[in-house]
């Protein structure tokens, strides 16, 4: 999170919170995963509720409700759980021309 030192009479004011949402999902003994990377501005204004930062659980579950009151968490999930889907049983593929894909190199071999 990034604060303001002061702000509006207030100290550790926050005006930006990085944020990550990543979903799972387990199929034939693998797991497999996408995760959506964002940040959220925030401003506060002189007056309102102000709650002063804590490094706790309570002050994390209280900025992961301005989160999910300010982002589309729906959208995001029918996202993540299509991208995964597409990882499990992939819809495109990769294609190169032969001089852009070399073979991997050869182990060497062991003489023992």
């Amino acid at each position: 999170m990034n604060a303001h030192i002061q702000a509006e009479g207030e100290d550790n004011v926050i005006y930006t919170v990085h944020w990550r949402y990543t979903g799972f999902e387990e199929s034939a003994g693998e797991t497999y995963s996408s995760t959506q990377i964002g940040t959220q501005s925030y401003t506060y204004v002189a007056g309102t509720p102000f709650v002063p930062y804590e490094d706790t659980e309570a002050f994390e579950a209280i900025v992961i409700g301005w989160l999910e009151g300010s982002l589309n968490v729906d959208a995001m999930k029918t996202s993540i759980a299509a991208d995964i889907a597409t990882k499990i049983v992939p819809v495109n593929e990769d294609l190169y021309f032969t001089w852009m894909n070399p073979a991997p190199p050869v182990p060497p071999v062991d003489e023992d």
